[in-house]
C-alpha cells in the first residue's frame, strides 16, 4: 500500500525535473568551440566598464568613515 504514492511521488518528480521541451542549447560544431578566432562581438569593452564601475564602488566605500557613537559625546 505505501509503495504506490512512493512511487507516484517519485514519478512526478521526476516529471518536474525535467524541463519544458525546446529549452536544449543551439548545437554548433566542436571546430568552431575550439578555434582561437576572437568573439564576436567582443565581449572586452563591456566587461572593463563594468570593472571599472566595481572599482569607482569599492572606492567610494573605502572612503567612507565610521564614527563609533560613545566618541560622539567627546566632541
Amino acid at each position: 500500500m505505501l509503495r504506490t504514492p512512493a512511487l507516484l511521488t517519485l514519478i512526478c518528480l521526476t516529471a518536474a525535473c525535467a524541463g519544458a521541451p525546446g529549452e536544449y542549447p543551439k548545437l554548433v560544431p566542436l571546430d568552431s568551440l575550439l578555434s582561437n578566432e576572437p568573439l564576436t562581438p567582443s565581449p572586452a569593452p563591456a566587461l572593463e566598464t563594468r570593472a571599472d564601475a566595481l572599482r569607482a564602488r569599492a572606492d567610494a566605500l573605502r572612503r567612507v568613515d565610521v564614527v563609533d557613537e560613545t566618541d560622539l559625546g567627546a566632541q
